[in-house]
């Protein structure tokens, strides 16, 4: 019986704990629209344990309730999305180093921000665009792959760096929501046409526009100024015996380090990667016609005499791909053959082509691919990628002139020969896909900007933050 006292002096501290925790209680009002009103109310932090020392009362600390900062459609944004959101922005532009805004102009750019976004994943529920925790956690793999990490040193560099795991999964999973809905709504309707590519091919080649770069080495012979005949004459031979022991195998950077009279002396006379439009003009007719590892003759200018020589040379690559040329045989399931009696037709087609009946007299009679059936079966060339996986990785595994044994796809089944193989040189194949790439990005980049500009000037957004 000697612990009742204290049992009973606990029951005592709780009721009167519990009878000030319901005197201090607020009334939350509502405002007339339904949502708690804009301006912060506070409650009072209930006296949980008296005071056991006699003394002054000291003030008691207020908490803010979340408040509502804008109303969007049917959404709200509340002040504490808006303090994450704003923290993340202030620590992004710590570690880039970018000058902080004034704090009304990032709230504003913020809060936009949120409200844009808010738009965009309402959008996505009305049209049940979703991210699954599959897709979700197959982008983070993706992610932690191309950092060259694994997922759970991935998820220890967040945590260590500041970042919620659980946090970084839900804004990824609204990036990728928002990224579905751009897809959907503007990416789609984009259209780039075969004569918009070749205007645009044209005019950059009359333009005289290249992506060629050319990493460059730079040695100079310096001569004084107002310098006597024997001077200049003492420079160029100095410069030819270098020109000489560079042709003969010496070190161009270590060369340079000890003879140039150079600004990039001390970096073994490089000068870095220079576009045409940087090269001195001096040194273009030169650099035009030299390869990787060519040096130039001497060239003359008033300051002396230099020595070019190309260490690097990119912009120019030739594309070559691996192509295979290939036919095949389709057959579908359709409302009267099940799976089962065209995987039995199939494989009858097989004992026909393995008895020595001609592969494109029997695609032209059965083949359900009614393209290339008339083609005899023939696919033409294919690039990596151009087919589904399954059909790829029998392609593979295929030499010239045999034939597959069937395989299923979601198309139905195959019976696939490979005819031969190359290597093509898709140089200009390529070019028209940058091109056409890079038409479409700015199309996609004018089109975005005015479909979210009519999007927020259609919709309802009422700011309650007194900071706007």
């Amino acid at each position: 019986m000697k612990y009742f006292p204290c049992l009973l002096c606990l029951a005592l501290l709780f009721a009167v704990t519990s009878a000030g925790a319901e005197e201090q209680a607020p009334e939350i009002t509502m405002d007339p629209s339904g949502y708690r009103a804009s301006q912060p109310e506070f409650i009072e932090a209930p006296d949980f344990v008296p005071d056991l020392v006699p003394g002054p009362a000291e003030p008691r600390p207020q908490y803010p309730l979340n408040r509502i900062v804008a109303i969007v459609n049917n959404d709200v944004i509340l002040s504490s999305e808006l303090d994450d959101a704003m923290n993340k922005i202030i620590k992004q532009l710590s570690e880039k180093g970018t000058p902080i805004p004034e704090h009304a102009t990032l709230i504003k750019q913020v809060l936009e921000r949120l409200v844009v976004d808010s738009l965009q994943l309402q959008i996505a529920t009305d049209n049940g665009i979703t991210v699954n925790d599959s897709m979700l956690n197959s982008e983070i793999q993706d992610l932690a792959r191309e950092n060259g990490v694994s997922l759970t040193e991935f998820r220890d560099i967040l945590e260590r760096d500041g970042y919620s795991y659980a946090a970084f999964r839900e804004d990824l999973r609204r990036q990728l929501i928002i990224s579905q809905v751009r897809r959907q709504m503007v990416a789609s309707r984009i259209k780039v046409t075969d004569q918009e590519v070749d205007n645009l091919l044209a005019m950059l080649k009359a333009s005289g526009k290249s992506d060629i770069e050319y990493h460059l080495g730079h040695i100079l012979i310096s001569i004084p100024e107002a310098a006597s005949p024997e001077e200049i004459q003492a420079a160029e031979q100095r410069a030819n015996m270098i020109l000489g022991q560079l042709r003969n195998g010496m070190n161009f950077s270590e060369t340079a380090t000890a003879e140039s009279d150079g600004q990039t002396a001390l970096e073994g006379g490089d000068i870095g990667w220079r576009s045409i439009g940087q090269i001195p003009s001096l040194f273009l007719d030169s650099v035009k016609t030299m390869q990787v590892g060519d040096l130039s003759d001497l060239i003359r200018s008033s300051s002396g005499f230099h020595i070019i020589k190309i260490l690097g040379k990119r912009g120019d690559e030739r594309h070559m791909v691996e192509q295979t040329r290939a036919r095949h045989i389709l057959l579908k399931t359709d409302a009267v053959s099940t799976d089962e009696d065209v995987q039995i037709r199939i494989q009858q087609l097989e004992i026909r082509l393995r008895g020595g009946e001609d592969f494109a007299t029997l695609a032209r009679a059965n083949s359900q691919d009614t393209l290339s059936a008339a083609k005899g079966g023939d696919l033409g060339w294919l690039n990596k990628g151009d087919t589904v996986p399954e059909f790829e990785e029998t392609l593979e595994d295929l030499a010239p002139g045999e034939i597959s044994q069937p395989v299923k796809t979601m198309f139905g089944w195959h019976l696939v020969q490979v005819q031969e193989r190359r290597t093509h040189d898709s140089t200009e194949d390529y070019e028209r896909t940058q091109v056409k790439n890079l038409i479409r990005s700015r199309k996609y980049d004018e089109e975005l900007a005015l479909w979210l500009r009519r999007l927020r000037d259609e919709s309802y957004v009422e700011y309650r933050i007194e900071e706007l």
